[in-house]
């Protein structure tokens, strides 16, 4: 699928964002090898048909770097894009908090943003809280990185559409996420309270909203 969409990024910067999130995605090892390659190429073939691809396979934080740029708005969302797609299960792993470290230090963002999600897993009793005063205490640590993921704006429709396969429309209930016909994670029950599921939809709303809106692109299998 081609967009006449006139993208901010290169072809080069979009093969090492999207390979990026893919980083982060096998970080936490749910995938086999067979399951890599199969999402690998469908990503390749579905998502950005148009750009050469050499690889996709993980890229390291220096290789990622030299291609974004360190301190350049296009890390910045880079990097938003990542911590999105490593909280999409509903939970945050020690494997993705240390692969997005080592993305933050080669980025050079601040790993300041990453405090309030390292509290999550340090404690994460108070993901789902049970009283108010706790309530209080996560919504406060979480706003200054709730507000940092609500900047994102979207201006690649690659970008968007690998967002709205890896976002799960829905999940009111217990249940499985598959992404491309193979299961990824298994959501618990009541992930909509999940601290940053508000920005999670909001994010996955305006990625459809760009690629209808902005791109004329049919987004009926999103839905």
């Amino acid at each position: 699928m081609i967009s006449a969409v006139q993208s901010p990024y290169s072809s080069e910067q979009i093969a090492a964002w999207l390979r990026g999130l893919l980083t982060i995605a096998w970080a936490d090892g749910n995938f086999d090898t067979q399951e890599q390659q199969s999402i690998a190429n469908i990503t390749k073939d579905e998502l950005a048909p148009s750009i050469e691809w050499d690889s996709l396979e993980v890229i390291t934080p220096e290789e990622l770097a030299a291609i974004l740029g360190k301190g350049t708005p296009a890390a910045a969302n880079f990097l938003r894009t990542a911590v999105m797609v490593a909280i999409a299960d509903g939970t945050y792993s020690p494997s993705e908090d240390q692969v997005l470290h080592q993305l933050c230090q080669a980025l050079e963002q601040p790993e300041a943003l990453l405090e309030s999600l390292r509290h999550t897993l340090e404690h994460p009793e108070q993901i789902i809280p049970t009283d108010e005063q706790t309530t209080c205490q996560v919504d406060q640590a979480l706003n200054p990185l709730r507000d940092w993921l609500d900047g994102l704006d979207i201006q690649d429709p690659r970008v968007a559409r690998f967002l709205c396969k890896m976002i799960p429309a829905q999940c009111p209930f217990e249940r499985d996420v598959t992404l491309f016909g193979r299961k990824i994670v298994h959501i618990p029950p009541m992930c909509k309270l999940n601290p940053l599921y508000e920005q999670l939809v909001g994010l996955r709303f305006r990625a459809l909203s760009y690629l209808a809106d902005e791109c004329g692109e049919d987004i009926s299998a999103y839905i």
